[in-house]
């Protein structure tokens, strides 16, 4: 059984500008955080899954320039840390040494505790007389407290080579949000100008070949993590993070992936190894028993959010096995923690984070010129077979069951939130024992941060008529589906509140211009007691 972390978190937003305004200082304008300490942090700092007393703390240590990430070179060496209630670190709260090396990828993790709830601090690393950029996060508060408004960013799907993360930097100004929630998808295995922005490679990714090997994942993380802008996301929030199959190889089931040969690319399971031990290093996630990383967190009295694990667990893909009741998406301990979870908690909303979309999406009458982008964005088979079964529409019985299992208990107020598929939905799910008018559950899914979409597969400029007459189709064949837009790429904000819980869509102008403008193009709610969703018409103020 998966060590089940059962946190009742807030994230309180108080100095939140403060906060903002000296991150900016120390992270961003001061130009590139590699610089700080003569680049011996130079991939940032981060901070995740925060506790009502404590926090895990993250950073990468360059002690030499041998020492580059998936070389297993640089020596052994002693990383200290700070945390304090102030961003000049007048008054040390917390302080330790932590020994680090090429063993783990000279990365640091640090799990700090005796701290307040409810506070937010500011945080350091420090190695030979220089500090990392500062980093600010925020502990939970005290278990049973009662909040009034949770916020949340959400993102997935962030190509390096599709284009600049500025969605990350938007969500950093912010100054409201009190978590950050990333659906899968952090990065991507693929080799140089194999995935790119319509066709074109916009920065070329480290290392230029596909990932397979231990340092092959260790050099595309640590690439990634030199982006300015995902540095002063982390540096900005918390973060409570999942993978999807990119992180390994696309389409990943619990044997084998899509996109791994094993008679040229060698055994998965060494592969599978390899990226989950990467990811465990680098990234800021706790896990539980065999490396398990579905868990729930509480937001006091107000939320509580599932994040599931979907790739590990999973039967294979299968276009002729979607019902059969013995594949599963979830693996049945997962189901079972999932269900019970959902069922017994006294929180007003239940979130569930889900790397992959759960509601239905029947494309048996689309047109095929839509067909053939969307194919491409869902993983589709290319002969004529127009179910996906990598989604949840591949494993119908697991989710029959969980909404079933809903009804039956009569759960409310659950709320999917997903990536994956790199457009922006708001749908109700609905199956065939609650029929088209009773949903049991609501679901908001993300664009990607700069993953190719519908307009990008065509060769269209963004907000075009065919990719709007495709959504329409969309909308028609799926009366669940309330809308969905095809283009844009973004992100999402999530308004969590006693009465309602909300999700507003922000789309970039242009992902290839790291300068590039966002603008509010949707919002839709779902109201305390009911699963049926509402358009609003103005941003969230």
């Amino acid at each position: 059984m998966v060590n089940e972390i059962d946190r009742r978190t807030l994230l309180r937003v108080a100095g939140a500008s403060a906060g903002t305004a000296a991150l900016a200082s120390a992270t961003v304008a001061g130009g590139n955080p590699a610089q700080a300490a003569g680049g011996a942090f130079r991939h940032g700092v981060a901070s995740g899954d925060p506790l009502p007393n404590g926090v895990l703390l993250w950073t990468r240590l360059t002690p030499t320039e041998a020492a580059q990430p998936g070389s297993g070179h640089g020596p052994e060496a002693q990383v200290s840390w700070q945390i304090s209630a102030d961003p000049d670190f007048t008054t040390s709260l917390a302080q330790g040494t932590i020994r680090t090396g090429p063993a783990r990828d000279h990365t640091v993790r640090v799990e700090v505790s005796g701290l307040e709830p409810a506070t937010t601090y500011w945080y350091r690393f420090g190695y030979d007389g220089g500090w990392s950029p500062t980093g600010r996060t925020m502990t939970a508060p005290d278990l049973d407290a009662e909040i009034d408004r949770l916020r949340l960013g959400v993102v997935s799907c962030s190509n390096w080579e599709g284009g600049y993360f500025a969605a990350y930097r938007y969500l950093a100004e912010r100054g409201d949000l009190n978590l950050v929630v990333h659906l899968g998808d952090y990065l991507y295995e693929y080799g140089t100008g194999e995935l790119g922005t319509g066709g074109q490679v916009i920065r070329p990714v480290s290392p230029p070949h596909e990932t397979l090997t231990l340092a092959d994942y260790r050099i595309r993380h640590a690439t990634y993590k030199t982006d300015p802008d995902l540095q002063a996301l982390h540096a900005a929030l918390p973060w409570a993070i999942t993978w999807d199959d990119h992180e390994v190889a696309n389409n990943q089931w619990s044997g084998g992936a899509e996109n791994h040969t094993p008679g040229d690319e060698g055994d998965f399971a060494a592969r599978l190894a390899a990226a989950r031990q990467a990811y465990l290093e680098w990234m800021p996630v706790r896990a539980g028993v065999d490396g398990a990383i579905y868990r729930r967190l509480r937001f006091g009295r107000l939320a509580d959010l599932s994040m599931l694990d979907l790739r590990t667990y999973r039967s294979k893909q299968n276009w002729g096995g979607v019902d059969d009741p013995d594949r599963t998406i979830t693996g049945e301990e997962q189901m079972t923690w999932l269900k019970s979870g959902l069922a017994t908690s006294d929180a007003r909303w239940k979130l569930v984070g889900s790397s992959v979309m759960i509601s239905r999406l029947d494309v048996g009458t689309l047109p095929a010129w839509l067909l053939g982008p969307l194919a491409e964005l869902l993983g589709m088979s290319q002969n004529g077979v127009v179910l996906n079964t990598d989604q949840w529409d591949g494993y119908n019985a697991d989710r029959n069951d969980l909404v079933d299992h809903l009804r039956a208990t009569d759960t409310h107020d659950v709320v999917f939130l997903t990536g994956d598929i790199h457009t922006s939905w708001a749908n109700e799910i609905t199956t065939k024992s609650t029929g088209p008018w009773s949903p049991a559950a609501a679901e908001f899914v993300v664009p990607s941060v700069t993953t190719d979409n519908v307009d990008d597969f065509l060769r269209l400029r963004p907000d075009n008529a065919v990719s709007k007459l495709g959504a329409s189709l969309i909308r028609a064949t799926n009366p669940h589906v309330r809308w969905t837009e095809l283009d844009g790429h973004g992100y999402g904000v999530l308004e969590v509140t006693r009465t309602a819980c909300r999700m507003d869509w922000y789309h970039l102008a242009d992902r290839t211009k790291p300068t590039t403008s966002s603008q509010w193009v949707a919002g839709w709610s779902v109201g305390a007691g009911s699963a049926k969703l509402r358009q609003e018409s103005s941003p969230l103020s």
